[in-house]
């Protein structure tokens, strides 16, 4: 098995993405382009195969395919998306994701996105959010349990997904902003956490050994490089207006030649 990375290239029409926690900001698309070809790089230069969808051009956040998709080793799962505007994006992709996964799908009155969805090995957790209400996370859970994964639901408040506020760093460790995510919930992970400065600094990418984050976080990158991870800094500052994290910008997940596994017997 290898890595792949599905990316999107950005959409002409970002500039019309869906903010909710922070103020609408005039986004450059030219260099919102350069960011995230540079994004893909890192991903190759990690020993990713990067698999890069074309624009969609009436879809602004279709770059931010991590939230249209749950992949596991075992199945695919397409949500029915938060923000109305997004549901096209996850139908699209399902059409690659048919290539490499069983699919199923979610459905109504679910909502969720996959930046509300955590994995730490076999447990996942799953945020509830403005974007994820418990009906998505009981439907995830219906179809995880099946394949023996621990599903949890987290509380999420003051940001857009459960990513947003932590992030998986390997080792049994979480990096995360605890006022935005209930630490309880958390419980049995030891937490490091963000600078108060950077509030937004826990949404990193863990790729092997290595962690992917934003540039615009020095202190977060110290605090992580202190502690002995290898960390990459990319600068993503144009999709961090139409509040992404470097975990949006792909859906990353294990290649397999094989056909995946089958859910336990009943």
């Amino acid at each position: 098995m290898s890595l792949l990375a599905i990316t999107r290239e950005v959409s002409p029409s970002i500039t019309n993405c869906e903010v909710s926690f922070q103020a609408r900001d005039p986004i450059d698309v030219a260099k919102a382009i350069a960011q995230h070809q540079a994004y893909e790089e890192c991903l190759a230069e990690a020993s990713l195969e990067v698999v890069s969808l074309p624009a969609e051009p009436d879809l602004p956040d279709s770059v931010f395919v991590e939230d249209a998709a749950v992949v596991f080793d075992e199945i695919a799962v397409v949500p029915n998306m938060g923000a109305v505007s997004r549901r096209p994006e996850a139908q699209i992709l399902a059409k690659t994701l048919k290539h490499y996964r069983r699919l199923t799908f979610l459905a109504e009155p679910a909502t969720l996105d996959g930046g509300d969805v955590l994995r730490a090995g076999r447990r996942i957790f799953v945020g509830l959010s403005q974007r994820t209400n418990r009906a998505g996370f009981e439907q995830l859970r219906d179809w995880l349990t099946a394949y023996d994964y621990d599903v949890r639901p987290v509380e999420v408040k003051a940001c857009l997904h459960l990513k947003s506020a932590c992030s998986y760093l390997g080792n049994n460790t979480m990096l995360a902003n605890r006022d935005w995510v209930e630490p309880g919930a958390l419980s049995g992970f030891h937490l490091l956490d963000v600078p108060e400065s950077e509030p937004a600094g826990a949404n990193v990418l863990l790729i092997n050994d290595l962690l992917i984050m934003p540039a615009s976080f020095p202190r977060t990158r110290a605090l992580l490089e202190e502690r002995g991870y290898r960390v990459r800094a990319v600068d993503v500052s144009e999709l961090q207006k139409a509040e992404a994290g470097v975990t949006c910008c792909s859906l990353i997940f294990d290649h397999m030649e094989d056909h995946a596994p089958q859910p336990r017997s009943s």
